[in-house]
């Protein structure tokens, strides 16, 4: 009997009316009691032949709630009170799984020893504690042979509704409620802090889905063909991810007992594994097989959420990011692959709510989640401009370079965040604008104007953002760094206001406020503090060089400008670097920092330096947009339908680049935290002539392979791979995988 039948037949007239009338006559009666009487009524039982009490009191509750049910008086007895479990000490161990042993789950049994030591566990080291679990369930721990119980798991029913499952498996209200009894939940895994062990947590999760299936099927007399869980956004799901499992999604933010649908809880990332694929082929609905191919699962982190106002809209953008990252040179008709959804692709860019600040929205978040658990984060920002002079028909853009009748275009202005190391975390803030020919030229009238009516403000607007972003990340230090462009007196004023510490290049030789002298003379006269070792990356026909600089520093007050003296005085450090024995042909290498940031001695200043000299980072991200993504070869005829479409290429700008940097940062990584798993087994695949190998390859393995799809030459002299190899090789990798994914459907191989 479905869930379906039991409900229908618990609201008929007739058993209705023998409920009221059996409360009515039994005064002592208990809700426990009636819902044993109700299921022996209805012959409610599990597969085991158990009577299913627990279902039939939620449904009766839900009846009383809706005023159909008076119920008896709910009793709350006393709780029994238990003696506390003491927990030995955890192990300290660190290294390989060898450290271990053998690793087995041992499954609770409640009311035992084991039991109190699970819940001990998760009450100490779980932020959800031990439960309650909700409906079905089964409880393990975690023993190692060398050193015992080393953490827990817990598996119990999956949620009643999930609106990224759902979407995923192309199930209505009605198919959802006939086969979710074949989904549960990994709802508990804890691995004790004082654990470090490679590999570890993809082991276990191993272990839980090759016996849950067994284990279920003798408690409760089915077997589930798919399992479920749910990471907290701040974390990747680096486990599950590494085990194979695929993202589908985020929660809503709405939990359990949310009956009023306010939300308002943090969202998490929804991950599922297929226990059994052919059962899953089967019950996924015609909307799911019909549909396009699911975009990737990165899709989903930096674009769920858009307030679009339509699942429609969200799901197309889905779709075209998927597009533009498959093919990403391709124009918007070959990315898109069919003349529909090229067609579907323009009407949403069309769309009045398909603004560039909505669609970027959600991924600013995911990349504020991603500083989180940096303790320096670099906002770097700088301005590009977009070429359309050879798009004739195109509305609403200026001029971009020196001349009104010279080439046209729009500008850009992007805010990303970067580690210290380089690796980029996503856009902060992005402003895209053309400049009016009427008003082009007319620089003579620059000091008459406030900073906010300038073009030069764009420095300033950002501030407003990367300060909400520190209020939500009070542990992480954010540093403003940018170009010679951005030496305002009105921006390093506002960095101040904002309590932004900020490091630019000085462009101007300005007046200092104590002794009348000039910056350059000042600093310059300094005795130096040291030297440092640049690393200048190619430029043009410059190979890539090491360069050795000396390092001066000073504290310093700027003196307002001339030109507006009732600006208040100005605090500063400034570092200055210069290359004492450049190569011959090549012009000396020369800087001049300021910074709200203090320096007190050689190390600070090397601090500061190497801060700015990650701003390369924003150059090669504004060069993946243009020759990666090709958004200046767009065939979009209006502005406002650019500023959509560069929000996504945008995103897939730094994803490639994103994906560059990761494969050197984190190289050991499986590449599955990165690729889906038809991908790189299609890789393998083709490189080998040869059925995929049961492991992933590392990450850095994968993006090698990628690269040479791309041209990289793979020589030993040669570099890492760089973004433009990538770019290349991920438009070839989306064919092969999708030839990969044609033979598997024509031939009934396995998945």
């Amino acid at each position: 009997m479905g869930a379906v039948d039991r409900v229908e037949r618990l609201e008929a007239a007739e058993t209705l009316n023998w409920i009221r009338a059996r409360v009515g006559s039994d005064p002592g009666l208990s809700r426990y009691r009636l819902a044993k009487e109700v299921c022996e009524r209805l012959n409610w039982r599990d597969a085991c032949g158990r009577l299913q009490e627990m279902g039939c009191r939620k449904q009766l509750l839900r009846l009383a709630r809706g005023g159909q049910l008076t119920l008896p008086q709910a009793r709350r007895e006393r709780p029994v009170a238990r003696g506390e479990v003491s927990l030995p000490a955890c192990p300290e161990v660190c290294g390989g799984l060898r450290e271990l042993g053998a690793v087995r789950l041992e499954r609770v049994v409640g009311g035992t020893a084991q039991s109190r030591t699970w819940n001990a566990l998760m009450e100490r080291h779980h932020p959800q504690g031990r439960g309650p679990l909700c409906g079905e369930q089964i409880r393990y721990l975690i023993c190692s042979e060398q050193h015992g119980v080393i953490g827990g798991l817990a598996v119990s029913s999956a949620a009643w509704r999930l609106r990224a499952r759902e979407e995923w498996l192309g199930w209505d209200d009605a198919t959802r409620a006939r086969q979710l009894s074949g989904i549960v939940c990994n709802s508990r895994f804890l691995i004790v802090p004082t654990v470090r062990v490679a590999h570890l947590a993809s082991h276990v999760l191993g272990l839980l889905r090759r016996r849950i299936g067994q284990d279920w099927q003798t408690r409760y007399g089915h077997t589930p063909w798919l399992m479920e869980t749910y990471v907290a956004a701040p974390q990747s799901g680096t486990a599950y991810r590494a085990d194979n499992w695929i993202e589908i999604g985020r929660t809503t933010g709405r939990g359990r007992q949310d009956r009023s649908g306010r939300g308002g809880l943090a969202a998490k990332r929804v991950f599922v594994y297929p226990l059994c694929r052919g059962r899953l082929k089967r019950l996924r609905g015609a909307a799911a097989l019909c549909a396009s191919p699911t975009p990737p699962g990165w899709v989903h982190r930096e674009f769920a959420g858009a307030k679009l106002g339509d699942r429609r809209l969200e799901r197309r953008l889905f779709d075209i990011a998927g597009a533009f990252y498959a093919k990403p040179q391709a124009n918007i008709p070959q990315a898109c692959g069919s003349l529909a959804a090229a067609k579907a692709a323009y009407r949403f860019f069309d769309h009045g709510k398909t603004t560039m600040d909505t669609l970027l929205k959600p991924h600013r978040q995911a990349t504020i989640e991603r500083m989180r658990g940096q303790s320096v984060v670099l906002a770097v920002q700088d301005t590009s401009s977009l070429n359309y002079t050879s798009h004739h028909h195109m509305k609403d853009i200026g001029p971009i370079g020196s001349k009104p009748n010279g080439p046209q275009g729009v500008l850009l202005h992007s805010a990303i965040a970067f580690r210290p190391d380089g690796l980029p975390l996503g856009i902060l803030d992005a402003q895209c604008w053309a400049r009016d020919p009427a008003t082009f030229g007319k620089k003579k009238d620059r000091h008459a104007k406030a900073i906010a009516d300038k073009e030069s403000h764009k420095w300033i607007q950002p501030l407003d953002v990367i300060q909400a972003a520190a209020e939500r990340c009070p542990d992480t230090r954010i540093i403003g760094v940018s170009d010679r462009e951005s030496d305002i007196y009105e921006y390093l004023l506002e960095a101040g206001r904002h309590q932004h510490q900020a490091v630019i290049r000085a462009k101007e030789n300005r007046a200092l406020a104590e002794d009348g002298g000039f910056l350059w003379n000042t600093v310059t006269n300094r005795m130096s503090a040291g030297t440092i070792e640049l690393q200048v990356p190619r430029r043009g026909n410059q190979p890539a060089r090491s360069a050795q600089m000396s390092v001066r520093h000073a504290e310093i007050t700027l003196a307002p400008p001339r030109a507006k003296p009732r600006l208040p005085t100005l605090r500063l450090w400034a570092v200055y670097l210069r290359e004492e024995s450049p190569p011959n042909g090549v012009k000396r290498l020369e800087w001049m920092l300021l910074t709200t940031v203090p320096v007190t001695g050689l190390h600070d200043a090397i601090e500061r330096t190497q801060w700015y000299a990650c701003r390369w980072g924003i150059e090669v991200f504004h060069r993946i947009l243009k020759s990666g993504c090709r958004i200046e070869d767009r065939q979009l005829d209006a502005e406002d339908r650019l500023e959509a479409c560069l929000a996504i290429d945008m995103v897939v700008a730094w994803r490639i680049h994103h994906l560059t940097w990761l494969g050197r940062a984190t190289p050991e990584l499986p590449c599955t935290v990165a690729f889906e798993d038809d991908q790189w087994k299609a890789l393998m695949v083709f490189r080998t002539k040869k059925p995929p190998p049961e492991i992933p390859p590392p990450l850095h393995l994968m993006i090698l392979y990628i690269a040479q799809l791309g041209g990289f030459l793979a020589r030993k002299a040669d570099r890492q791979p760089g973004s433009q190899t990538l770019w290349r090789g991920i438009q070839s990798l989306d064919d092969i995988t999708a030839a990969f994914k044609s033979f598997k459907l024509a031939y009934h191989l396995p998945p």
